[in-house]
């Protein structure tokens, strides 16, 4: 167990210097105050379609998604749990106003995307990458149509549930997929491919940057004194993920179906709780605290969590 446990932790430990980095960046003054916009351009325009492009186009075949459609259904399983349990529990935290939806989204989704695109190659290796983001479709589609919504502030005007939908990362999907299931990759110029995979190998670092430097932004030490963030941290981290493996367990899904169900809802509070606010003139300093804590503690929490349920099994 403990071998599994200091294994998980080099590449979280590797994840969270990247985020110091970001945080340094941010506190002295070293990059242009946009760099967080940027960065996350670069990420969603650049970085994330890369990585799933490469990803889809090797390992999506006519076989192995006949074979992974359950990892699907069992998501859909879990994040009908996890939306059942964090509207109501939100409101043990606030029980009205906008930040109660903050709440709701950090209870329901962890940072799956960007943390979860970065942790699961570096533990499991990359073909372990295509089976996840196949696993997390049902967490995109909740995220950029219910997430979205509630967390843009009543009054505001969105974009429609078909515009969100039509995003970079759904639009990499289907391209991944089409040429990964038509065998076009193959014939595709060798230096396409090596520059979408050198581009791919960006995702983690440049995600972590970002994550610390939008933290950076903040005052730590009123950031720290958040004591209802704790707790949402503690259920997001540990509480939450244990309770979906152990029912998906009981209910006789497979070791993979448990591991990735782990990684999915066992990442910290993502960023969204601090962009969508900021966006719109909402607090940001809940989202905020939620990052900077989350991400902290997922240090250890992630690889002893990934440790006791391997051990489990």
């Amino acid at each position: 167990m403990s071998e599994t446990f200091f294994a998980t932790l080099s590449p979280m430990l590797v994840m969270f210097v990247c985020i110091v980095i970001g945080f340094v960046l941010n506190k002295w003054k070293l990059t242009p105050d946009n760099t967080a916009s940027v960065l996350s351009k670069l990420e969603n325009y650049v970085i994330v379609p890369a990585l799933i492009i490469n990803t889809f186009m090797k390992y999506c075949t006519v076989q192995s998604l006949t074979g992974e459609y359950r990892l699907i259904l069992y998501c859909i399983l879990v994040l009908v749990m996890a939306l059942v349990i964090a509207i109501p529990l939100s409101g043990i935290f606030v029980r009205e106003g906008y930040n109660r939806n903050v709440y709701k989204y950090a209870l329901t989704f962890g940072n799956f995307s960007f943390m979860g695109n970065a942790i699961v190659p570096a533990i499991l290796g990359d073909e372990a990458l295509y089976r996840y983001m196949l696993y997390i479709l049902p967490l995109n589609a909740a995220v950029y149509t219910w997430g979205m919504i509630i967390l843009i502030p009543k009054g505001e005007k969105g974009e429609s549930t078909l515009k969100r939908l039509f995003n970079p990362i759904f639009v990499s999907i289907i391209v991944g997929t089409l040429l990964g299931l038509s065998g076009a990759a193959e014939v595709i110029p060798g230096f396409i491919t090596t520059s979408i995979s050198n581009l791919a190998a960006c995702m983690g670092p440049l995600a972590m940057i970002l994550t610390g430097f939008v933290i950076g932004s903040y005052d730590m030490a009123k950031l720290l004194k958040e004591k209802k963030v704790y707790i949402a941290a503690l259920l997001r981290l540990i509480i939450l993920p244990l309770l979906f493996v152990a029912v998906l367990y009981f209910a006789g899904a497979d070791r993979t179906v448990l591991v990735l169900t782990l990684f999915a809802y066992g990442t910290p509070l993502g960023l969204n709780t601090v962009v969508f606010p900021a966006a719109y003139g909402g607090d940001t300093e809940t989202g905020a605290a939620m990052a900077m804590i989350s991400h902290t503690l997922c240090v250890i929490t992630i690889p002893l969590m990934y440790a006791l349920i391997t051990h489990a099994m």
